[in-house]
């Protein structure tokens, strides 16, 4: 499988983590699909990696661990990271939110490089980054992909998927950049408004133009 050339538009010390290839950014919004998507092309044999398990990895390293508990040792139990603990913390002083962050961030680079290794020789890499455009990223990626679905469908997969509310769901999305706004952004959409044999015709129509679809 290979990139058209038209989307490879970096060089590897101008992409994310110094990427010697081609770098897509895959990324959407709550409850738009994006983890199925991720998953379709896993499917398909494309390569990807998935920015929330990397930094899973990073929290599991045991000198995270011990840096957690040194410094914040209530959120650590049975030598395991208590997640609604921390996450407590993080909500009631964004200094430690800040802290920690810095620090997971300064290990991706490595774990996402091991990552890319044990994928063997690939044309291409898709990295599934939930806050992409939130960090300001999108520079670092050849391309960037959203998935894509209207703000109405967003809230009633929300509210059937976690048994909330509208009015909570409409708060969980307050708190994220409007997927419009990441619509404008973004340098392709994969739709994904309607059931999921139509989001299986939307990503075979995507590959197919970044020349990288192959029938299966």
């Amino acid at each position: 499988m290979n990139l058209k050339n038209e989307y490879i538009k970096l060089t590897p010390d101008s992409r994310l983590y110094n990427t010697p290839i081609p770098l897509i950014g895959l990324t959407g919004g709550i409850a738009t699909g994006k983890s199925t998507v991720s998953s379709l092309f896993k499917k398909k044999g494309i390569a990807l990696i998935d920015a929330d398990k990397l930094v899973k990895e990073v929290y599991a390293l045991p000198a995270s661990i011990k840096m957690i508990k040194e410094k914040y040792p209530d959120v650590i139990s049975d030598h395991k990271i208590q997640f609604p603990l921390l996450r407590e913390k993080f909500f009631k002083n964004p200094n430690v939110k800040s802290s920690i962050e810095t620090y997971i961030y300064a290990h991706l680079p490595d774990i996402f490089n091991q990552k890319l290794k044990s994928l063997g020789p690939q044309a291409f890499v898709v990295y599934d980054v939930p806050l992409l455009f939130e960090k300001n990223m999108e520079h670092l990626f050849d391309l960037t992909v959203l998935v894509y679905c209207r703000k109405e469908t967003q809230i009633t997969r929300l509210m059937s998927r976690d048994g909330i509310t509208e009015d909570m769901a409409n708060t969980i999305l307050s708190h994220q950049m409007d997927i419009e706004e990441k619509r404008k952004k973004a340098d392709m959409i994969i739709e994904n408004d309607q059931e999921l044999t139509e989001l299986e015709t939307e990503i075979e129509k995507t590959l197919k133009k970044l020349g990288i679809y192959q029938r299966s």
